[in-house]
């Protein structure tokens, strides 16, 4: 029986993921790999709900490694090594900003831009590249109020790491099992204030919420309503954030996706149904972009919940 995503704990442990961070800083990069390797290895030889999930994702997006085992593996154990590496990437993002040098894309002043304009809203985001980078961005406004909405429960190692290592602490997070009405008015006021709301719109959610099936990547697959619906209740912007590693530099977009504040109630519902399958679409973009760096090893698509770990 395959496990919810949410129920999928972190495999390791604090002082592993320790070593790793002080090989990287003190002996490079190459080291580092030399390690990570090894770990990754186990993990994917270990780990069959995320080995056979990532098989599957791979063949949805190249037929052809269906006929060809060898290379869907390696393929496979490609995704795994990129999510090894993303450990880096959020450690250094949260030691200290990264330099404009190293940033491409119009994500940063586009974000900078909605910050002068007043207005907060809700940022819709997903588990594609590397968001600590992107949520690194808050350094450069000082003022910002930033409340991320997230499952926290199934990573908090890597949260404690991140802390630990980085000497900083992380943006306020709210747990998102537990929104009640006293919080959508708190959110409300935020946002009013100019404040803004991250919020993951790619995962079902955690506890049987309302879901919906929409067109991704060529076939049926399940994403969440929340995000949509908590940026109809209130009436504001809705922007999407990605951040993908393209080489050494990170390609940051940062658009506008929708406005709230005049949506009559009737038209919610159509409204929701037009928004969602435009952002699974704007999803598939990315994801077709930089296919490594999707990192939800679960069974993703509506065809793959069923099939047995036999990858």
């Amino acid at each position: 029986m395959n496990q919810h995503w949410a129920q999928m704990g972190e495999r390791g442990t604090l002082l592993g993921m320790q070593v790793l961070v002080w090989i990287q800083r003190h002996l490079g990069r190459w080291p580092f790999q030399l390690v990570l390797w090894p770990v990754m290895l186990w993990y994917f030889v270990s780990h069959g709900t995320a080995r056979c999930a990532s098989c599957a994702y791979w063949r949805r997006l190249e037929p052809a490694l269906a006929a060809q085992p060898v290379r869907l593996y390696w393929r496979s154990f490609q995704h795994f090594m990129s999510f090894g590496n993303t450990l880096m990437d959020k450690v250094e993002g949260w030691s200290a900003p990264v330099e404009d040098a190293r940033l491409s894309g119009d994500g940063v002043a586009r974000f900078a831009r909605a910050l002068d304009g007043g207005q907060g809203g809700v940022v819709l985001v997903a588990h594609h590249g590397n968001l600590d980078i992107a949520n690194a961005m808050a350094e450069r406004h000082p003022s910002l109020d930033l409340l991320v909405l997230m499952h926290t429960r199934n990573a908090g190692k890597f949260n404690q790491l991140l802390e630990q290592v980085t000497g900083r602490p992380r943006p306020q997070i709210l747990e998102v099992t537990e929104i009640t009405p006293a919080t959508a008015q708190m959110l409300t006021e935020r946002i009013a204030a100019g404040g803004f709301v991250v919020i993951a719109a790619d995962r079902p959610p955690v506890n049987g919420g309302r879901q919906r099936e929409l067109t991704f990547l060529g076939a049926p697959a399940t994403f969440p309503e929340g995000p949509f619906w908590l940026a109809a209740l209130l009436r504001c912007p809705l922007y999407t954030l990605s951040c993908m590693r393209v080489d050494e530099r990170f390609h940051i977009e940062f658009a506008e996706f929708d406005d709230t504040r005049q949506l009559q109630r009737k038209a919610r519902e159509q409204w929701l149904a037009d928004a969602m399958q435009r952002y699974a679409d704007t999803l598939a973009v990315w994801v077709r972009k930089q296919p490594l760096q999707w990192y939800n090893f679960f069974p993703f698509w509506l065809a793959d919940a069923h099939e047995s770990d036999d990858t």
